[in-house]
């Protein structure tokens, strides 16, 4: 089974009920699929109690916590690449340790992290 990691992108597309981003969802929950969402992304999104759309979407996915080790991780990888996007640097750790497909909207910096990671995991633009 393929794992999957959710950047903000796909979040933002749920919240606003873009039609593809819930029917894709939609597939890898029946296939068993069970999408991860670093908790920093749920961050980076979450404005509003009134976020309906977000939070139905995010409740078939795993929220993972982010722990002193992928703090560690993220910032060694920002430090490889010079740049500053703690959540696109913990999106990658999460793929990595998950050896999972990133969706992402922002595939250029994703796969700049994951170059100097040394791979382990693929992206996908969504």
């Amino acid at each position: 089974m393929t794992n999957f990691v959710y950047d903000a992108a796909v979040l933002v597309a749920a919240d606003r009920s873009e039609r593809r981003a819930w029917a894709d969802h939609k597939a890898r929950l029946e296939l068993g699929a069970i999408p991860l969402v670093p908790a920093p992304v749920v961050a980076q999104v979450s404005r509003s109690s009134q976020q309906a759309q977000l939070r139905r979407f995010l409740a078939g996915c795993l929220i993972v916590p982010m722990g002193e080790t992928e703090a560690h991780e993220s910032g060694r990888l920002l430090g490889m690449t010079r740049t500053a996007d703690v959540v696109d640097a913990v999106v990658v750790a999460v793929a990595r340790r998950h050896k999972a497909v990133v969706l992402t909207g922002d595939p250029d910096d994703i796969e700049r992290l994951l170059s100097a990671a040394g791979g382990e995991a693929s992206v996908v633009a969504v």
